[in-house]
């Protein structure tokens, strides 16, 4: 499969799988970071970024199946692994087809249940569409925090604090994603994932949940450890769906220890030191600017769909 892909670093290869709407700048908040340590692999996946569409749909499984496609044809069956979002879904999928390595997945799609199914598809389809009604006026909202504030309160639980390149690029390829749809679709009505019996995993699986997640919900992360009991579950604080741009230094701290197949330890990994004080509390501002930002986003939305 003729995907798209950036390398960086030297040492032992390590493949990063972004999510849905995303591409392999999704993962720059923390890509110089794991490249000092490892050859870095950062895949677009089909229809996203540079990457082709696929001939037939897309689904879990086709996604699933190109990506196993492509690591043969480079020589990285067996490769070490970390996903994010339905990134994070397909390498655990790939893992219980036994074709990664070690394996990092940060907060898993799929593991939702009841209204749980229509309260991620309308919001993040309305998201989707709110952000390509938006481009217009992008670069503007995703340079200022205030912007970002309004821009990705679902997504992280420190929006004004995400870098103002990576919001607008992720901003960008958000709105331009040919399968967005058809992938959302998958990903809240299609294929439930299968699971990998204990002792089925021959390498480490750790899986990183956002407490703040508000796309995939802290509550979910116990069905994913049902499915998958070899894992290790591990908890950001202050943190919401991306742990890469919330908590970078944490993340790649993570998914270095998870690789190196050693022993580590919970508080090991979270130890950093104090959060700023712009992490603590949105500023007042901010919190005005960003209602007036959605509500005209949503006005604008709303006679582009009566025109």
């Amino acid at each position: 499969m003729a995907l798209h892909f950036i390398r960086r670093g030297s040492g032992s290869p390590l493949l990063l799988v972004h999510g849905i709407g995303g591409s392999w700048r999704s993962w720059n908040a923390i890509l110089d970071a794991l490249a000092a340590e490892h050859e870095v692999i950062a895949v677009d996946l089909p229809g996203h970024g540079a990457s082709p569409l696929l001939a037939g749909p897309h689904t879990i499984g086709t996604l699933a199946d190109a990506l196993t496609a492509f690591l043969a044809e480079q020589g990285l069956l067996g490769v070490d692994a970390v996903g994010s979002s339905l990134g994070a879904r397909l390498v655990l999928e790939l893992a219980r087809r036994g074709v990664l390595g070690a394996v990092v997945s940060l907060d898993p799609g799929g593991f939702w249940e009841g209204w749980e199914v229509p309260v991620f598809y309308h919001s993040v389809a309305l998201s989707q569409k709110l952000v390509t009604a938006l481009q217009p006026v992008m670069p503007a909202l995703a340079g200022s925090g205030a912007g970002r504030t309004a821009l990705l309160p679902q997504f992280s639980a420190r929006p004004w604090a995400v870098d103002a390149r990576l919001a607008q690029d992720e901003m960008y390829s958000f709105a331009h994603t040919p399968v967005f749809g058809e992938l959302l679709e998958a990903l809240a009505h299609g294929e439930v994932q299968q699971g990998a019996p204990r002792g089925s995993l021959s390498a480490p699986l750790v899986i990183g949940w956002g407490r703040q997640d508000r796309v995939c919900l802290p509550g979910q992360a116990p069905r994913a450890l049902a499915k998958f009991p070899d894992a290790r579950l591990y908890w950001f604080d202050r943190c919401g769906h991306f742990p890469q741009w919330d908590q970078p230094a944490e993340t790649v701290r993570l998914i270095l220890a998870a690789v190196s197949r050693q022993p580590f330890r919970d508080e090991d990994i979270a130890a950093a030191a104090p959060a700023p004080a712009t992490a603590r509390a949105v500023p007042a501002a901010a919190i005005v600017t960003a209602g007036v930002v959605l509500v005209a986003g949503a006005l604008w939305l709303l006679r582009r769909r009566r025109q």
